[in-house]
C-alpha cells in the first residue's frame, strides 16, 4: 500500500492529509495559533467542587471552567501535590524528583472533597479538547509523549505496547528503559520503539525530562491560569502521531515547516530523511494532488460509494447517526438478502473510512440493510472488525441488534471534523440575490486597478474558480493577457478547487492574504432588497 502525507500550511491553520493508493483516509485541521490542545500544560485554580459528580471545575483561562473529575487525578496525587506544595515553597530552587519520598498512593473510590478545596493551585493537562459547549477536560496525572516513549512524572511502572508482540523484543526493551530512566518517573514505551538502539531511547528520555525540567521552572514563576507548556510545532506534534516507516512521500508547502518536520524525521528515522519534500508550486498543494476534490465529495451529510448505495450521516449532541441505503444499484443480485449483504459490507468499508476521516467518537450507531441469516450478520461483524483494525483510536464494536443496529464506541479526544461542503455564494452572501454573473470577471479588473494603482502591490497571486480561470484564459487574445498587459506581467492568475464559483482571494509575495472585501460588496444585495421592499410599501 502507498502511504504519502501531505502538509498544507496556511496563514491561521495547518492541515495535514494522509492518503492510502491515492486514496485520502484522513484529515487533520488544526488552528496554528490554538490554545487547549491535548497534551498543553496549564497553571490553574480550583474554582468550585462539586461532591455529587466527584469532581472539581478548574479555571484555565478557557471561557467554560475545565473539569477535573477525581478519577482522573491519578493513583499518586499526594505525591504530586506535596511535590508542588515544595514548588510554591521556594520558587528559586526545583525541587529533586528522584529524591522526592513517594506516599502512598489515594483510594480508587476517594472523595475529591478529601483532596482538593477552592483556591487550591494545580498543574494540569487538557485531556480532552474543549467540545460542544463543554469546557476543556484535564487530568493531574501529567505525562510527556514523545516518539518512542511517554515520560510519567510520579510513577515508577514501565509499561510496554501491546502491539510489541515479541517477548525478547518486551523484556530487552524492559531492561534498557529500567537502566537509563531516572527515580521517580514512570515509562510507556511506544509501539515506534520496537528494535530501536539504546542510543536513540536515551535521547529522547533526555529531551523529555529537559521539558519536565523546564515546565517545572517556569510554573514557579507563574500565576494561574498560565500556559506552562505546549508542544513546539503543531505540525511536527500531528505528524508524530501519524508518521509509519511506510510512508514514501511528505509534502509540505512552507519552508519553516519543511525544515522542522525533515529534522524531526531525521531524529527517529534518519533513512527516511530524504522522503519529505518542499512543495514550491503556486498552485495549492492539495489541488494538485486531487486532495480538495476528494474533500469535497467525502465531507457532507451524504458519502456516495460504490455501485450506486450511499451512506447518510447526522451529527448530535450524544452520539452520530448513520444509515445506509442501497441506492440505484445498477448491478442488484436477483437475491435480495445477497444484494443486502454486499452493500452492508461496502458500506462498512466507507463507515471504517469516515470514521478516521471525521475523527468521529464517542458513540456511533448504525442502521444497516435489514438482513435475516445469522450467518450474514456475523460475516459483517467480522468484516467491520477487519476494516477497523487500522484505525488508532481505541473503539469497540457489537454485535448487530434484532433491529439491524450496530453500535460502537470510539475513542474521542477531539472535537469532530465537520467540513461543510455546501458553498455560500460570495456574491450576496446568502440574503439571496447576486450581482449578475456576467459582471465578475469587470469587478475582478476593478480589484486589479485597485491593487497596482492605489496600493501599489505588483507581485501577487489572482486565486479564483476552475472554471473562472478558464474562461479568463481562453483564446489567444485573452482577458488574462489583456490585464497582465494593463497591470504589468508580475501577478499570476490560478486556479482553487477550494473556492466557490463567484469567489477569489489575494496572496502577496509573503504568502500573506489581502482582504479586498469592501462595504459595497457586503452591502450592495441588501440595498436592493431595502430599496425593493420600500417600492413595494
Amino acid at each position: 500500500m502507498k502511504s504519502e502525507l501531505f502538509v498544507d500550511v496556511q496563514e491561521k491553520e495547518i492541515s495535514i492529509a494522509l492518503l492510502e493508493d491515492s486514496r485520502l483516509v484522513s484529515l487533520q485541521k488544526e488552528s496554528r495559533n490554538q490554545a487547549y490542545a491535548v497534551g498543553d500544560l496549564y497553571l490553574a485554580k480550583v474554582k468550585k467542587i462539586m461532591p455529587g459528580l466527584n469532581a472539581a471545575f478548574v479555571d484555565v483561562g478557557y471561557e467554560k471552567d475545565a473539569f477535573l473529575h477525581y478519577l482522573d487525578l491519578g493513583p499518586q496525587f499526594s505525591t504530586y501535590s506535596e511535590f508542588l506544595e515544595e514548588c510554591f515553597k521556594d520558587p528559586k530552587k526545583v525541587p529533586n524528583i528522584s529524591k522526592f519520598k513517594p506516599l502512598p498512593d489515594i483510594p480508587k473510590n476517594g472523595s475529591i472533597q478529601d483532596l482538593l478545596q477552592p483556591g487550591k493551585q494545580l498543574l494540569v493537562q487538557i485531556a480532552k479538547e474543549p467540545i460542544s459547549s463543554k469546557g476543556p477536560r484535564l487530568t493531574t496525572e501529567l505525562s510527556f509523549t514523545g516518539r518512542f516513549m511517554v515520560l510519567i512524572p510520579f510513577g515508577d511502572k514501565i509499561s510496554i505496547s501491546q502491539k510489541i508482540k515479541s517477548t525478547e523484543e518486551k523484556i530487552r526493551l524492559r531492561q534498557l528503559i529500567g537502566s537509563i530512566k531516572p527515580k521517580g518517573f514512570g515509562v510507556i514505551v511506544r509501539t515506534s520503539a520496537e528494535n530501536k538502539r539504546v542510543a536513540e531511547l536515551n535521547n529522547e528520555m533526555r529531551t523529555l525530562l529537559k521539558c519536565w525540567e523546564e515546565s517545572i521552572a517556569k510554573m514557579q514563576r507563574s500565576t494561574p491560569p498560565a500556559l506552562i507548556y505546549e508542544e513546539d510545532s503543531r505540525a511536527v506534534s500531528l505528524i508524530r502521531d501519524l508518521f509509519s516507516p511506510n510512508f514514501e512521500n511528505i509534502y509540505v508547502n512552507e519552508a519553516e515547516t519543511f525544515t522542522q518536520i525533515q529534522n524531526y524525521v531525521g531524529l527517529i528515522s534518519p533513512e527516511k530523511k530524504e522522503i519529505v519534500k518542499l512543495y514550491t508550486k503556486d498552485t495549492p498543494i492539495f489541488d494538485t494532488y486531487n486532495i480538495t476534490r476528494q474533500i469535497k465529495s467525502s465531507f457532507g451529510k451524504t458519502v456516495s460509494f460504490k455501485c450506486g448505495a450511499y451512506i447518510i450521516i447526522e451529527h448530535t449532541e450524544a452520539l452520530h447517526v448513520i444509515d445506509v441505503n442501497s441506492g440505484n444499484r445498477s448491478k442488484a443480485s436477483n437475491d435480495q438478502e445477497t444484494n443486502a449483504l454486499e452493500v452492508n459490507m461496502r458500506a462498512a468499508d466507507e463507515i471504517a473510512r469516515q470514521l478516521r476521516l471525521r475523527d468521529m467518537g464517542g458513540i456511533i450507531v448504525i442502521d444497516f440493510i435489514d438482513m435475516n441469516k445469522p450467518e450474514h450478520r456475523q460475516t459483517l461483524l467480522e468484516h467491520m472488525k477487519e476494516v477497523m483494525q487500522n484505525d488508532r483510536a481505541r473503539h469497540n464494536i457489537l454485535p448487530l441488534s434484532k433491529f439491524g443496529l450496530m453500535q460502537i464506541t470510539r475513542q474521542r479526544v477531539r472535537p469532530a471534523l465537520d467540513i461543510t461542503t455546501s458553498e455560500t455564494c460570495p456574491s450576496c452572501y446568502g440574503k439571496g440575490e447576486v450581482q449578475p454573473s456576467l459582471l465578475f470577471t469587470d469587478k475582478l479588473e476593478e480589484k486589479l486597478e485597485y491593487l497596482t494603482n492605489t496600493l501599489n502591490i505588483r507581485k501577487f497571486i489572482l486565486y479564483v474558480h476552475p472554471f473562472v480561470e478558464a474562461y479568463v484564459k481562453k483564446g489567444v487574445f485573452s482577458l488574462y493577457g489583456k490585464w497582465r498587459r494593463k497591470f504589468g506581467r508580475n501577478f499570476k492568475l490560478l486556479a482553487d478547487e477550494s473556492l466557490a464559483y463567484l469567489e477569489y482571494k489575494v496572496i502577496d509575495s509573503n504568502k500573506q492574504e489581502i482582504d479586498l472585501k469592501e462595504e459595497s460588496d457586503m452591502n450592495s444585495s441588501h440595498s436592493k432588497n431595502h430599496t425593493r421592499s420600500n417600492r413595494d410599501k
